[in-house]
């Protein structure tokens, strides 16, 4: 059958020149929900098309006493602790290019001072020396789980209602309480009195809604040039930019986006919120193409143009930390296990020999490929395996990591688990005496969903000596959180980059390929595994899906509907998730929602973190809250949790179901979602079906205009030029 299949979603979050891009349906997530709160407009952290709150996996049961979300985020800040740990080692200034004047000046003298307690100067960072390389320890080698931290405790019920009455006075909700009382600790309810721009640091409040509570409890002592208001509002600024995949903004994009926001003085504002430490400031050189290096003996030199970045002190430390680890494991190979390596690349064949070829000589090698290309990290993981070598590989979710360990076959069990787990401590190989994985060999499969802290955290956690291999398809949707971690990488072109030339195969591996180049090609399919479904509006689309989905893909292909999932753009508009999932949900599994809107049965999807989502289905619900079973293991999500990490998930988003692979999928291409149509959406939407792929099209022309023109939104993101520092080959 003929294939000219159309999809619709955005390919990524906002532009640097733009932190708060238009909203569109993808945006609403779990978080939207959890927000729930203010009149609960989508904010424009959601343009990361809402999965920078709804993604996910839940791997591994948590602790007595806590969720399994509670102790992730526990053991993820033991090694951030680690990571600033590891910076404050370093003795130099944060690395920088050359000269600066006039504001960018201004802005760097005003870090200075916060740094040294002087008054500013106008200085140009300098130049530091590369930090030395800490020798490899000899490790003592015991395998252990990853030190548990204690969960934080919930808020006492007393501050609790403080921080209610004062939401209440200055007509906020009151459901934003427990988030209020957490959030700013003991004192809650004073330091919101004090500056009730604070609220801005709940999700999904916007700054006009923080302004009218300001208002109701300060009355004519605030305005738009109030110090509290300028810098909860240029942080607010930051963190969008940042839930929508930037590490740092432009200087002259925030600025224009704060007084887009009534600020005054947006240059004072960003000053004055460096000053009080709650950003950070950079200045990095432009490289031009062709241009010759700096004379370093000509002082006079002609001043090289520069960029100026501001950013969060946390996804600044994160990609700093992460590319001093990058290049800690490309100038430091081990050369210890070389007879092994040696019969690990002996025992390779095919693409994968290559492969095992470039990871026995170098710390760090990228390999890319698309679905089928998988087989050969596996076969990396199982000659690396017999060697003898400590290897273990992880994929972004459960399920795939259920097809890796298929690859792997014989020997797979306890070689294969999640970044999360991984990093939660629930899976994997333990730590050794120096808290670094015991591993000679990290295999990282589904790199493109890697965001900076993620990265930064799995890279610190490997001894000097380790290999890492960073593998996946370039062409599928970038991270929900923010950073660009592997398209840098292969950016930079600091390391060996193997290709797969093992092409998914039949007529869905070449619909799929040609997407990727930016073709939409008619394929044959005899074996009806595309089918092309036209509708004229919203309404007819949904009355199609639940009809492919209950009815015609089981009948034709054989595809049971809990087998097949239905991908959409967005949450929100008239065929999103919420009425998809109503819509199916009434025909698949009927029932009153007894247990907050879900009966046993129904599928969901649970996010236990930012940017985590797994398909589970209800078990059932009791005092200690909803029952689940995600990926074959049990998870009990507190009642009070419910409304924000948990949602039907028959039809999922782009975003939540990249990394994950079903025997049918139904695309829904709704004609409202034209204009987020790109050609990384339409990838990954399409490369999520094993067998067969419906397209439940009402786009026209939209679909091959997006494959063919529409790219990736950039992200504003410093590890390139981190990275250029520190590795002689980066460039």
């Amino acid at each position: 059958m003929s294939t000219e299949p159309e999809t619709t979603e955005d390919a990524g979050p906002g532009t640097p020149e733009n932190p708060e891009s238009p909203e569109t349906p993808e945006q609403d997530t779990a978080a939207d929900d959890s927000r729930g709160t203010t009149a609960a407009e989508t904010t424009a952290a959601e343009t990361a098309e809402g999965e920078t709150t709804a993604g996910g996996t839940a791997e591994g049961e948590a602790a007595p006493g806590r969720s399994e979300a509670e102790a992730e985020l526990a053991a993820q800040q033991i090694e951030r602790e680690r990571i600033e740990r590891r910076k404050a080692e370093k003795k130099g200034p944060i690395e920088s290019g050359t000269k600066l004047s006039g504001k960018a000046a201004d802005l760097l003298a005003a870090v200075r001072a916060v740094e040294s307690g002087e008054k500013p100067v106008a200085t140009a960072f300098a130049e530091p020396e590369p930090a030395p390389r800490r020798p490899a320890p000899e490790p003592v080698r015991r395998p252990q789980p990853a030190p548990a931290a204690t969960a934080p405790a919930a808020p006492a019920a007393e501050a609790v209602e403080t921080v209610r009455r004062v939401l209440r006075e200055g007509g906020a909700p009151e459901a934003l309480a427990p988030q209020v009382a957490t959030a700013l600790g003991e004192g809650a309810d004073t330091a919101l009195r004090e500056d009730p721009w604070q609220l801005l640091r709940i999700g999904g409040v916007r700054p006009e809604q923080a302004d009218g509570f300001a208002r109701a409890l300060l009355g004519a002592a605030c305005g738009p040039d109030d110090e509290r208001r300028v810098r909860a509002v240029t942080v607010w600024l930051l963190e969008q930019a940042a839930l929508a995949g930037h590490t740092t903004l432009e200087l002259p994009a925030l600025t224009a986006a704060l007084a887009q926001r009534g600020v005054p003085d947006a240059d004072a504002a960003v000053q004055d919120t460096i000053a009080e430490g709650e950003a950070l400031v950079f200045q990095d050189a432009l490289e031009e193409p062709g241009a010759p290096a700096p004379q370093e003996e000509d002082d006079e030199e002609e001043e090289r143009p520069v960029r100026v970045l501001v950013g969060l002190e946390r996804y600044a430390l994160a990609e700093e930390s992460l590319a001093d680890g990058l290049a800690r494991l490309v100038n430091s190979p081990s050369e210890e296990a070389a007879e092994r390596w040696e019969a690990a690349a002996a025992g390779a064949a095919g693409g994968a020999a290559e492969l095992v070829r470039a990871v026995a000589g170098h710390g760090l090698v990228l390999h890319t490929g698309a679905e089928a290309a998988r087989a050969e990290p596996a076969a990396l993981l199982g000659a690396a395996r017999a060697a003898g070598l400590r290897a273990f590989a992880v994929c972004h979710t459960a399920d795939g990591s259920r097809r890796l360990a298929a690859l792997v076959g014989a020997g797979a069990e306890g070689a294969v688990g999640t970044v999360a787990g991984l990093l939660s401590g629930a899976e994997g190989p333990g730590r050794d005496a120096d808290g670094a994985l015991d591993l000679d060999l990290l295999i990282v499969l589904d790199a493109p969903q890697l965001d900076v802290e993620s990265a930064a955290m799995l890279v610190e956690s490997l001894s000097d000596g380790a290999r890492l291999v960073l593998s996946g398809d370039p062409a599928v949707l970038w991270s929900a959180g923010p950073g660009r971690v592997f398209a840098d990488l292969l950016a930079a072109r600091a390391c060996p980059q193997i290709a797969s030339r093992t092409p998914d195969p039949g007529p869905l591996g070449e619909l799929v390929s040609a997407i990727g180049v930016g073709e939409l090609n008619q394929v044959e399919a005899p074996g009806k595994e595309i089918v092309i479904v036209p509708v004229r509006d919203a309404g007819e689309a949904v009355h199609r899906t639940v009809q492919l989905v209950a009815d015609s893909v089981p009948r034709a292909i054989g595809v049971p509907a809990e087998q097949t999932v239905v991908i959409t753009p967005g949450h929100g508009g008239a065929a999103g998730t919420r009425a998809l999932n109503s819509a199916l949900k009434e025909r698949l599994n009927p029932g009153p929602g007894r247990f907050g809107g879900f009966d046993a049965g129904d599928r969901i999807a649970y996010s236990p973190a930012p940017g985590r989502t797994v398909p589970g289905r209800v078990v059932n619900a009791d005092a200690d809250g909803l029952h689940l079973e995600c990926a074959g293991a049990p998870v009990v999500v507190p009642r009070e949790r419910v409304e924000q990490c948990v949602r039907h998930g028959w039809a999922l988003t782009a975003h939540q179901a990249v990394g994950g692979r079903w025997p049918a999928a139904v695309v829904v291409l709704p004609g409202d979602a034209a204009q987020t149509l790109s050609r990384p959406w339409v990838y990954t939407a399409f490369g999520r079906a094993e067998r067969h792929l419906s397209v439940v099209h009402g786009v026209e022309q939209a679909l091959p205009k997006a494959v063919a023109e529409v790219l990736a939104k950039p992200r504003t993101t410093r590890l390139q030029t981190l990275l250029r520092t520190q590795v002689p080959s980066a460039g």
